[in-house]
């Protein structure tokens, strides 16, 4: 049986991706600052790790949130667009180069979404 999305579900779903998403950059940054000599001390006062746990956390918790409603098949696809924010936020925060094969890769799995997604609000 099929259910319409409601706007809600489609809200807070893209709010899980971008937080899991963010919670990828932080744990980028975490581990550019672990010191491979020290690195049970460097984790324990590792802010950015810890920051990106949290986040995980609180992704976590709101996505069991929204399944309590959503079917998982409707609501997951949204999911495949943290891969094009990933390599998007890491150029604008972290100025990681943003390769053409990226970018293609990207407009790629937007499409595949837009597909799968189609008729969610119906």
């Amino acid at each position: 049986m099929s259910y319409p999305a409601r706007l809600s579900e489609i809200l807070l779903t893209a709010l899980c991706m971008l937080g899991i998403a963010i919670g990828q950059i932080l744990f980028r940054v975490a581990a550019q600052r672990i010191d491979a000599q020290r690195w049970v001390a460097t984790i324990a006062g590792n802010v950015s790790l810890w920051s990106a746990l949290v986040v995980y956390g609180v992704a976590t918790l709101l996505w069991v949130h929204v399944l309590r409603t959503a079917p998982l098949s409707r609501v997951y696809p949204l999911f495949a667009l943290a891969f094009v924010v990933v390599p998007l936020l890491e150029s604008l925060l972290l100025g990681a180069p943003l390769r053409k094969q990226a970018l293609l890769g990207g407009a790629v799995i937007v499409l595949g979404v837009a597909i799968s997604v189609q008729g969610l609000g119906e």
